[in-house]
């Protein structure tokens, strides 16, 4: 049977009733990503630009400065039957989706997000992973989080991603502090050290 993009957005919006809409992907100009949610934001909205701090070097000085997680989108809460506000804000692009149709994001993966920048712990963009070693934290300001480990330069990293986006973002981890609920096939766990070694080099 064919995957119906229709039904999984009415059933994720029956599922969270009507008070609450759900999460959606915004495809925005590069570079627009604050704008964009500070005008939505002014007109009643809920946007999130999940940011991390980058290293940008000059010639003379080393400077830290806030970058979009997801650089060119950003997610919000609305009625998708009321989106012509949000297609019309400048700066949008489309609403993420599959055949022109918009999906929502998981609620799980925007907590996980969401959690990962209120921590305060060093994140940066990963590239996109869907199998691995899944391990929750057990204990400290990210404890309930779930994602995947892998190890890089002799430190462990956890990768939370946002499967519609195929985007991710590693936070760095004291491999103590989680355990482990589900191992990767071996074959699997020998890909995510490959990719990690061409990452270190």
């Amino acid at each position: 049977m064919a995957h119906d993009p229709g039904s999984e957005l009415s059933a994720a919006s029956s599922r969270l009733g009507p008070a609450v809409s759900p999460w959606f992907a915004l495809q925005v100009r590069t570079r627009h990503e604050a704008g964009v949610a500070r005008f939505l934001s002014g007109r009643g909205y809920e946007p999130f630009v999940p940011m991390y701090e980058s290293r940008r070097e000059w010639s003379d000085r080393i400077k830290l400065v806030e970058t979009p997680l997801f650089p060119g989108y950003l997610f919000c809460r609305f009625d998708i039957n009321n989106r012509l506000p949000i297609l019309t804000t400048p700066g949008v692009i489309q609403v993420v989706g599959f055949n022109r149709t918009p999906i929502p994001v998981e609620d799980a993966e925007i907590d996980a997000i969401q959690n990962l920048v209120a921590s305060g712990f060093p994140s940066q963009p990963w590239p996109f992973l869907q199998a691995g070693d899944r391990v929750q934290i057990n204990s400290g300001p990210l404890r309930g989080l779930e994602g995947l480990l892998v190890e890089l330069k002799g430190s462990h990293r956890l990768v939370v991603s946002v499967t519609l986006l195929q985007r991710s973002v590693a936070v760095e981890i004291d491999s103590a502090l989680v355990k482990a609920l589900r191992s990767a096939p071996e074959s699997q766990r020998q890909t995510k050290k490959a990719r990690a070694w061409q990452l270190a080099t």
